[in-house]
């Protein structure tokens, strides 16, 4: 019960493909420790999906279809949850893409697009969440950035890496600017992750498309021996957002199994 009575904003709650992605993880375990959830994901089926299951496990959620790259679809989500539950605690951030290619090999088009995905939205929900947190006089604020905004992680995705490194300054300004209002602003860094999303995206950077020899050699690289998964990000996403964390903000959690740390050269 560490979120009950929390109304919370769950962002790419859906998943890309079967298994858990960080925001479905997310959304089911808030609703268990009893947030009501608003799941929005740009996928309707996903979103469906997520709360289908919050649902099934006796919790509340509402799922919602939106774009979080455009503004009006934001407000509109926004307005929802407020319609449906009356009050925002907590954003949840978990939207992202990742598009492999440095400076040269990266198009314009694909800059603009992951910019979008991985930035941009997070300044446009939090456009138009903050203010009803601040008409409350408190709220918790977790974006998911990425290990990549802060060291390099083997991988050319210069668009990836300049937007996971913008969250985190996104999130420092918004935690310092609204810590005397109650709010709360912090970021989780994934580290190598095993996810619906990875597979989806990287096998052919690894394994020239072999999903099963990409996990062999992320699993290599990781000081534990393996990459972490989607409930790994989820457990901090809820000691972030609960109110454990009340003297917690402008934080930076790195969820990495201890790989930013590794020698250079070893990731």
């Amino acid at each position: 019960m560490r979120l009950e009575n929390k109304v919370a904003i769950v962002t790419g709650a859906g998943s890309i493909g079967p298994g858990w992605g960080n925001g479905k993880a997310a959304a089911v375990l808030f609703a268990r420790e009893r947030a009501k959830v608003l799941a929005l994901d740009v996928n309707a089926g996903a979103a469906d999906e997520t709360a289908a299951l919050i649902a099934d496990e006796g919790g509340t959620a509402v799922a919602c279809v939106a774009d979080v790259t455009d503004e009006a679809a934001v407000k509109a989500a926004v307005a929802l949850c407020l319609d449906r539950f009356g009050r925002i605690d907590v954003l949840h951030n978990n939207v992202g893409i990742v598009e492999p290619g440095g400076p040269v090999e990266t198009d314009p088009a694909s800059w603009e697009r992951v910019n979008a995905v991985n930035l941009r939205s997070m300044y446009l929900t939090c456009r138009h969440v903050l203010p009803h947190m601040v008409e409350r006089g408190g709220g918790a604020i977790v974006n998911v950035a990425s290990i990549a905004g802060i060291v390099w992680t083997g991988v050319p995705y210069v668009s990836y890496s300049a937007t996971k490194a913008g969250v985190l300054g996104l999130t420092r300004s918004v935690a310092l600017q609204y810590a005397g209002q109650g709010i709360r602003c912090n970021a989780i860094l994934p580290g190598l992750m095993d996810t619906p999303m990875v597979e989806a995206a990287l096998p052919d950077t690894y394994a020239d498309g072999d999903i099963a020899r990409m996990k062999e050699i992320r699993n290599a690289q990781c000081p534990t021996g393996r990459m972490g998964d989607a409930w790994d990000v989820a457990f901090a996403a809820l000691y972030l957002a609960s109110d454990e964390a009340k003297y917690v903000t402008a934080a930076e959690l790195v969820v990495d199994g201890g790989i930013s740390q590794a020698m250079p050269g070893s990731i």
